[in-house]
Formats: C-alpha cells, structure tokens, sequence
C-alpha cells in the first residue's frame, strides 16, 4: 500500500461538482413525473361503488324495463353528475338481470321490443342488431359480442347498480 495521499485535480473537482449538481437536477425534475406516473396506480378505485336506483325489488317484473339514474363523477376538481341507464328484469330463475342498453357492435342504443319484426329482442337502430332477452347476441347480426352485464346487490328491498362489464367478467 502506498502511503500518498492522491491529490484532486481542479479539472476532476470540478467533474465530481457538476456530476453532482446535474444528478441533483435530473432528479428533481423526474421525481414529480414518477410521481405523477404511480399516483393513479395507488388511488382508490371507486369502481366497487354501487348506486341506489330507487328500484324496489318487488316492482322488478320478468319484462325487461328501462332504469334511468345519476352518480356523482368527481374529474380532477370538476364534479358532475351522470346520468346511466340499465334495461333490468327477473330472469326464470327469479334472479335480478340488469344489462347495459350500449350496442356492442358501434355503442348506440337498444332498445326492448324496439323493432315490429322481432319482438322478445333487443333491437339496435343503427345496423339491425339484435341481442336475445338475455343479452346474447343474435348470430349473424352486426354485434359480435353480448350486452355487458351491471353489478347488482338487493339491499333493504332496493336494488343496487355498480358498473357494467362484458360477460366472464361481471
């Protein structure tokens, strides 16, 4: 081992210094971006909300009716309320169905009995699609895939809506 001190240079200060310096600055401007970045990641979805529809279950019959309701939409620091729609009845089985009325085939919307020729159907104006009283699309129509299907929860004889998702997923 050599007993030298190793003396640095001005140019080699100078080097450590605004490495430094330029580190330091590189990090203060990535950190709010990175922050930026993982904050959406680590909010709280309120995607498990559900909406009281003022529908009690009792009214609910096994012919599909058309609800209408509002939920809160916080976005940023705009707050609104929108409006949703679901096409809900009682299935054989007495089980609560409520189906989203948004075409899977261009987003228009259907509607129960909605067409002379095919009654029992869902009917889409914009291209003739046609949906099954369960939501399947009918083969050989332009939607390819069926209704999305709400989230449902019967509280206190109230039925409860959450957010629609395509079928497998509800």
């Amino acid at each position: 081992m050599s007993e030298k001190k190793q003396q640095v240079s001005r140019r080699q200060f100078l080097n450590y210094t605004l490495t430094g310096v330029g580190g330091f600055m590189a990090a203060g401007m990535l950190v709010p971006m990175l922050g930026m970045a993982v904050d959406p990641i680590l909010k709280k979805s309120s995607s498990g909300d559900l909406a009281n529809i003022n529908l009690a279950v009792d009214d609910i019959t096994n012919e599909p009716q058309r609800v209408d309701w509002k939920v809160d939409q916080v976005d940023a620091w705009y707050e609104s309320q929108v409006s949703k729609s679901a096409w809900v009845y009682k299935n054989d089985n007495g089980d609560i169905v409520a189906l989203s009325p948004i075409c899977k085939h261009l987003g228009c919307v259907v509607s129960w009995e909605g067409s002379e020729q095919y009654p029992d159907q869902f009917y889409c104006p914009c291209h003739a699609g046609r949906y099954t009283k369960d939501g399947v699309n009918v083969p050989n129509t332009p939607p390819l895939a069926p209704l999305d299907v709400y989230e449902s929860k019967v509280e206190n004889g109230m039925l409860y809506l959450g957010n629609a998702h395509p079928r497998g997923e509800a």
